[in-house]
């Protein structure tokens, strides 16, 4: 299949240009610098950064190639970094400052410095505080932001059913959206049924992408809405039904860590004995530096979740801390997306 991953890269790289330019002269990161290296926790604590800004901004601009870890480990300047300082001759600080005062850059500056924006009311999230109603309860708001991703889901779907493991029991897609992984991977394991679990208002748009999925696919859909449910409720706080196979498609990066690590635990729980979590997202290098593309896609989440990208090897620490155990596999699908899984002992 094609990759349109350049598609996605070009839409993404805004926020990251954004991120820089807020770097540059508003966090005066490379000014910071320019003294000399600096530990990450160093950097973080002068910069006066939480943990989740902090670990959007130094990935993006290690990425960049702007900074780079020194023998040591610390943060540094990069050749090309040096030439956003005042203690280069020739500098390009003043070309980056005719973005300054753009919007977007402000908006990046303060929700660094902020963690999210100034005011808690402020700016669009399609995700929720575990004791305030979801966004996505809002049919209007759920609509559009299922059908947002609709296409990306239904273009992905087919390569991520054909790579989870192939099981004659039950999967459990979370947080499932469109429910196309679910649809795509029940045509490939005809015998099994799947959970689709969302909020009541975006499973109303599942249902009816269903409908549309079965017409178009033919008789090779014909026991699928047989073998289908949709399960209304908040991960949360509900109990989850009982699962050979969970699905997290593009869902950990919705949130804090302390929230994913509750996830996990919350996820474990509810496999049966041998059975596999599975985590479709795009993934930072374990060294946190890259790939460009994810860390483009972290400064894009950071402005509309609560989360932002993380490495494999985060998600590997929460599996295990679930009492889960990691797989060592990394599996590549499409537009800078893979797989990743843990089983539950039996």
């Amino acid at each position: 299949m094609l990759d349109l991953a350049p598609i996605t890269r070009h839409l993404r790289a805004k926020a990251s240009s954004h991120l820089l330019v807020a770097a540059i002269h508003h966090l005066k990161v490379f000014e910071e610098l320019s003294s000399g290296p600096s530990s990450i926790e160093e950097l973080q604590q002068k910069l006066r950064l939480k943990e989740r800004p902090a670990m959007v901004l130094f990935p993006a601009l290690l990425a960049m190639n702007l900074l780079e870890f020194c023998l040591e480990g610390k943060l540094q300047l990069s050749e090309l970094g040096k030439f956003l300082t005042s203690a280069s001759q020739v500098n390009l600080i003043g070309y980056a400052g005719l973005e300054k005062e753009d919007p977007g850059v402000i908006q990046m500056a303060e929700w660094l410095r902020n963690d999210g924006p100034a005011e808690a009311n402020q700016g669009l999230s399609y995700v929720k505080d575990e004791d305030a109603p979801s966004p996505m309860d809002d049919p209007e708001a759920a609509r559009f932001f299922t059908m947002a991703l609709a296409g990306r889901a239904k273009y992905l779907s087919p390569v991520v059913a054909n790579k989870i493991s192939k099981h004659k029991g039950v999967l459990l897609d979370v947080a499932a959206g469109t429910g196309y992984y679910s649809y795509e991977w029940l045509l490939a394991n005809p015998s099994s049924r799947a959970i689709v679990f969302d909020r009541p208002a975006v499973l109303k748009v599942a249902a009816e992408l269903l409908d549309e999925f079965c017409s178009n696919k033919g008789q090779e859909a014909n026991s699928l809405k047989e073998r289908i449910t949709f399960l209304p409720g908040d991960m949360l706080q509900d109990e989850l039904p009982a699962a050979d196979i969970l699905l997290a498609a593009s869902l950990f990066h919705d949130w804090p860590t302390e929230t994913c690590e509750k996830l996990a635990i919350k996820f474990a729980k509810a496999l049966n004995p041998g059975g596999e979590l599975w985590v479709h997202d795009a993934f930072l290098n374990d060294e946190m530096n890259g790939p460009l593309a994810v860390t483009d896609y972290s400064a894009m989440l950071f402005l509309g979740t609560k989360g932002r990208a993380y490495s494999r090897k985060e998600y590997r620490s929460w599996f295990s801390m679930a009492g889960l155990t990691p797989h060592s596999g990394n599996i590549p699908t499409l537009m800078d997306y893979g797989l990743i899984s843990a089983s539950k002992p039996r």
